[in-house]
């Protein structure tokens, strides 16, 4: 236990932050890492340019530039994934010669970091257990035999969702030439549920709304999304809404600090007084799984309203002539809302009637209502459900498609949704196929490849030879993740294009490689000069971001010239497929990709310092919906939650958290201030009347252990955990990601999109040893 952990368990208190998101904490947390990471003086420079015109558009989340934008343009998070990236601190290949593969796997995830910016091309040595200094022409030319001597459908091309618009359009062309559609993306552990979800009941795979909406909005209810941690800049928007009267309503098991309050730190005057926003008017956490029957409660509350409406000669409460004329299967929803019973919906969401009745409340008295949300949504087994439910919600009063309404899911990475875009993925039928065949004069593949939980189920089965992973660091990222580092080493080929150590570089393939990659903020010189590239955010904004910092090393290359570099030593030789012009001229791949997307790109070099970025359009936004049906379906729901499993004595539902000091996979720290969790991340936080009745005391050590109905179900175990407290719904529980992944089975996702479903992971608890 922790001394932090201790001291707490000793006056038997819950962890707790009182003070609002932003404001001082924020400036101290960006302080902090500032220390830490020893970045280059020039950091200050990037982040005055950071998400502005000419710039360089942030690393960590997706979410938009505004057009209109303030002195600084960054939060916290961006902060300190800037800092991170921009550290003096250098992995050099003097740095291997002095570590072993198998000593740095004791090593924690964030030491790993600590090492720095890796510098050169490296290859693993099994006679040393090393890895050792290799050429770029030597990496290129190894790695391009192996992959000429495997079936290409026996390989798999990963990408994280770093990577901009022009090399991840190059790296799916590469994929295609080569002869395979496996093609998973980052989005397939987080948001895929989303792509999947909203494109079967509107048409459109994103979010429907643009920054304009924001500022029109009337209400906006949240579910499952965490904006203090995971897109801080979301927090100024959230504010001004509040001080024109906006009402803000939140479903979330967990009490996160940044839809409590917000000081923000960009205002000398509620620095100097601490005068906060108050953001949430309601907040209800409900049980883990629980959307499904809330968002019911919810529409089961206006259905009710507008009969009473009708009886009453009154005003609609319903938007009947949207209905009649934009949507499909209102009549069956309504007579399931009005058959299921208060009862049951009070117990699987694990909240009040009265409570879902004052939300709905607030609902119907808002003419134009946002609903956002996150992976609290998507990341369960039955995650397209909980979609497709606040869809529902939202077309009941016409709240899709109309200004200041829509849909908003909040994404992770900064080009995640970009890079599906432009062709990062396993979908043949996502391609524009007959411009490929066109402009490059080859035969696409069109069978459907892989997403990431089947690329590596694949590869735990032998199918999969080789992996090559463009940023990301799988080995820590997926479940299950003690075997998928066994099944990593196993491969014949692996190749890391990296900025800096990870857990994933430890489990070397018979061949493996580190292939080092500029970060954004550098300057990447080719042969026309300093090359731009381009990123999409989260309301399908696409802006430009060019670098101004001195390379961490000489030996670098970009994303793009790495990409080209492989597939030229990988495939035969086209005319009409220029690597090298593409690598010397980044406009040249924009131009490309305007060809094979011209209704989404056009002018896409004139627009590309567009302040606020140019919007590629979304086809629900103007209630054209791209379904079956020609409109947007309302549909009945098969079940009250979103898990695979049922409730049982001693089975409590762990939801997996992400700290206030974390980006995905990469830990800048132990502070998790906004839990109150310092110097720690072996936690597991529990309601504490769920501590006594399962015999246990605040601060023991526990073990949780998976218990899903699977012949596997209950060898998953996770231990060394300190009990802890917590303001959290009974019979859920929490722990960190990327920790607690080794108990989620593989295929434990969702039915439609396979997105792991790590917010509703069945656990039993017991003492550590017990």
């Amino acid at each position: 236990m922790t001394e932090h952990a201790k001291k707490l368990a000793d006056r038997g208190a819950k962890p707790r932050y009182d003070a609002p998101a932003g404001g001082w904490g924020s400036m101290r947390g960006i302080a902090e890492i500032t220390e830490e990471a020893n970045p280059e003086f020039g950091v200050a420079d990037t982040l005055r340019r950071l998400n502005k015109p000419g710039g360089t558009m942030c690393v960590s989340c997706a979410w938009p530039k505004p057009e209109n934008y303030h002195a600084f343009e960054f939060c916290e998070n961006g902060a300190k994934a800037t800092i991170w990236e921009l550290t003096r601190d250098r992995c050099t290949p003097e740095f291997f010669e002095g570590h072993t593969v198998a000593e740095l796997r004791d090593w924690n995830d964030h030491d790993l970091e600590m090492t720095g910016r890796l510098t050169e091309p490296m290859r693993y040595d099994a006679g040393s257990d090393t890895y050792v200094r290799a050429s770029w022409d030597e990496a290129f030319a190894a790695i391009g035999d192996r992959l000429k001597a495997l079936d290409p459908k026996s390989t798999v091309f990963y990408a994280s969702g770093h990577a901009g618009l022009e090399a991840s359009f190059l790296y799916g062309l590469y994929a295609r030439l080569y002869g395979h559609n496996n093609l998973p993306q980052s989005s397939n552990m987080c948001h895929e549920t989303t792509s999947v979800g909203l494109k079967e009941v509107i048409g459109s795979s994103v979010g429907t709304i643009v920054w304009d909406d924001l500022e029109k909005a009337d209400a906006f209810f949240f579910f499952g999304q965490n904006p203090g941690t995971n897109a801080p800049r979301f927090l100024h928007p959230l504010a001004e809404a509040k001080k024109r009267g906006a009402k803000i309503v939140t479903f979330n098991p967990i009490r996160e600090q940044g839809l409590v309050s917000f000081v923000n730190p960009q205002s000398p005057v509620e620095m100097a007084t601490g005068a906060e926003t108050k953001i949430s008017d309601r907040y209800y956490q409900l049980k883990s799984g629980g959307d499904v029957a809330a968002i019911l409660g919810l529409c089961k509350y206006v259905i009710e309203k507008d009969d009473e409406a009708r009886r009453s000669h009154g005003t609609a409460i319903i938007d009947h002539d949207f209905i009649a004329q934009h949507t499909t299967g209102f009549d069956d929803f309504v007579a399931f809302a009005r058959a299921t019973d208060w009862e049951e919906i009070e117990k699987a969401s694990g909240l009040s009637e009265s409570d879902l009745r004052e939300a709905g409340h607030i609902y119907i008295s808002s003419e134009r209502v946002i609903g956002v949300y996150g992976m609290g949504l998507t990341q369960h087994s039955h995650g397209a459900l909980n979609i497709t439910m606040l869809v529902n919600l939202l077309l009941l009063r016409g709240n899709i498609g109309k200004d200041g309404a829509g849909c908003c899911p909040v994404r992770g990475h900064s080009n995640v949704q970009g890079q599906r875009t432009v062709g990062i993925t396993e979908k043949p039928s996502l391609v524009p196929n007959d411009r490929l065949r066109e402009l490059f004069g080859f035969e696409p593949p069109m069978e459907e490849g892989y997403v990431v939980t089947e690329a590596l189920q694949a590869a735990m089965d032998g199918k999969v030879k080789a992996i090559v992973s463009l940023g990301g660091n799988l080995c820590r990222a997926l479940p299950e993740s003690d075997k998928i580092e066994q099944a990593w080493s196993d491969l014949d080929l692996t190749v890391m294009i990296s900025t800096k150590l990870n857990r994933s570089h430890l489990f070397p393939g018979k061949s493996a490689w580190i292939l080092p990659c500029l970060g954004r903020a550098e300057i990447d010189r080719q042969a026309t000069g300093n090359q731009a590239v381009s990123v999409e955010d989260s309301f399908s904004g696409i802006n430009g971001s060019i670098g101004k910092r001195t390379p961490a090393s000489d030996r670098l290359k970009s994303e793009l010239a790495i990409v080209a570099g492989l597939a030229k030593a990988t495939l035969p030789d086209n005319p009409k497929v220029k690597w090298d012009e593409w690598t010397a001229d980044y406009g040249r791949v924009r131009d490309l990709i305007e060809a094979c997307y011209p209704d989404d790109f056009q002018d896409y070099n004139k627009r590309l310092f567009q302040p606020g970025g140019f919007w590629r359009g979304n086809s629900a936004h103007e209630r054209i919906w791209e379904t079956e049906s020609g409109k947007a379906a309302i549909t009945t729901p098969g079940q009250l939650h979103s898990r695979n499993f049922e409730e049982k004595d001693g089975r409590f539902i762990l939801v997996t958290l992400r700290s206030n000091d974390q980006f995905n996979t990469t830990i800048y720290g132990y502070s998790d201030r906004f839990r109150g969790i310092e110097g720690t991340r072996d936690v597991v936080l529990m309601n504490e009347a769920d501590i006594v009745g399962a015999g246990l005391e605040p601060g023991d050590t526990v073990a949780l252990i998976s218990d899903d109905d699977t012949p596997d179900g209950g060898n998953r175990r996770l231990g060394g955990l300190t009990l802890t407290p917590y303001n959290i719904p009974r019979g859920t529980i929490a722990g960190y990601y990327p920790e607690c992944n080794v108990l989620i089975a593989l295929d434990h996702g969702d039915e439609k999109s396979k997105t792991p479903a790590s917010k509703s992971i069945p656990v039993r608890i017991e003492r550590d040893g017990a």
